[in-house]
């Protein structure tokens, strides 16, 4: 049967300017819905992360805040439990592209703190969008895009059209003045990206090439639909 890899932080945290921690990991709706997608198109799933660390979700992420009240966070919940592959994640470095069909990168914060300079995931990417197989990415998850630009500059996602959490969406989360760096500015001014946003926090999509990508959590969902048409 066919493989989807997820490609996921293995971070807890994200350093910001002051060294405080913020509490991180990947965004539970940015992993739970896509692989809910994939697996109704009969897909099965892999998870790869540094280290073959067992990812964490956000805390936040499972709050009734960001669930629609209690139900929805204890229905997050059970459905993160039943995603068994995240609980045995392989080594970036022991995945082979030819037994999967895409890559999926959900983000959270962790992808800031980790993936962004990952040296094997970029390898990774970099190997994928050659390969010609989709590569795809959802809010905070094309941090992980920046690990592919070498010691020259230069990336081969150079110049694709792409997007991803928006400045003013950072801003609206409130840790904008209190970043090292921007998604959206590091995107457009090292990997060279055409980056292009909707309104904040409602669903966003681009598709580029091989390369599909989304704005933040409400893009998740289509963002894989969009992927499991492009293969069918």
């Amino acid at each position: 049967m066919a493989k989807i890899l997820f490609l996921i932080t293995a971070a807890t945290h994200w350093t910001l300017a002051d060294g405080f921690r913020q509490p991180a990991g990947f965004w539970a709706e940015e992993a739970l819905g896509p692989y809910a997608v994939f697996k109704q198109a009969g897909y099965d799933i892999d998870v790869a992360t540094p280290g073959g660390i067992p990812p964490t979700a956000d805390a936040l992420s499972l709050t009734p805040e960001f669930n629609g009240g209690p139900d929805g966070a204890e229905r997050t919940k059970t459905a993160l439990r039943e995603a068994t592959e995240l609980a045995n994640p392989l080594r970036i470095e022991d995945v082979h592209i030819e037994d999967y069909t895409a890559v999926f990168v959900p983000g959270g914060w962790g992808p800031m703190e980790d993936l962004s300079g990952d040296v094997a995931s970029g390898k990774l990417l970099s190997q994928w969008l050659a390969s010609g197989k989709p590569v795809s990415l959802v809010c905070h998850g094309p941090a992980a895009l920046l690990a592919t630009v070498d010691a020259d500059g230069d990336s081969p996602f150079h110049g694709y059209r792409l997007t991803g959490l928006s400045n003013a969406e950072e801003t609206a989360n409130g840790l904008a003045d209190r970043a090292k760096w921007l998604l959206q500015s590091r995107l457009e001014a090292e990997l060279g990206a055409e980056y292009r946003e909707g309104p904040i926090f409602e669903p966003h999509i681009e598709v580029d090439r091989t390369l599909f990508t989304g704005q933040n959590p409400a893009s998740a969902v289509p963002l894989a639909e969009e992927l499991v048409k492009a293969l069918a």
